[in-house]
């Protein structure tokens, strides 16, 4: 079934609406790259000042915002893609927000610093979700073939 035309936001679908897959796809590596930073940074500011020396990563926050934000968006441009990606990154939105306090609950029992894994876990299946929005060009015709 077609995409109905409607251009919502003018201009902006103009220019930002045929790749804005490739900018969530952008945006989301950077994102798991930031979150990997601020686990080190979170780590380091433990050792030197404790729990409340902790504080969240300006990189992962704004890009947390952009992706929550173009998800939004991306719902407008192809409605069944967007909301599906819009429920994944709003999940991750809420992981971040309960891994960061996890850390903060961690230093202040003076336990081992752990990984976010739910956040990695919620990155991955968003990574795996874009990734197959944005690249399906290249399996396009082994599964044409097949289904």
């Amino acid at each position: 079934m077609a995409e109905p035309l409607v251009n919502l936001f003018g201009p902006v679908d103009t220019v930002l609406g045929p790749y804005i897959e490739y900018v969530l796809l952008v945006l989301l590596v950077v994102n798991i790259g930031a979150r990997a930073l601020e686990y080190e940074r979170i780590k380091s500011q433990v050792a030197d000042g404790g729990a409340d020396a902790v504080s969240r990563h300006p990189i992962r926050v704004g890009t947390n915002v952009l992706l929550l934000v173009g998800s939004f968006y991306y719902m407008t441009v192809h409605h069944h893609g967007g909301l599906v990606f819009s429920v994944i990154v709003l999940g991750l939105f809420l992981t971040d927000l309960f891994e960061f306090e996890s850390r903060k609950v961690e230093a202040r029992r003076e336990i081992d610093i752990e990984r976010p894994k739910g956040a990695i876990a919620a990155s991955i299946l968003a990574l795996m979700y874009i990734g197959y929005q944005t690249l399906f060009f290249v399996i396009k015709p082994v599964w044409s073939s097949i289904v």
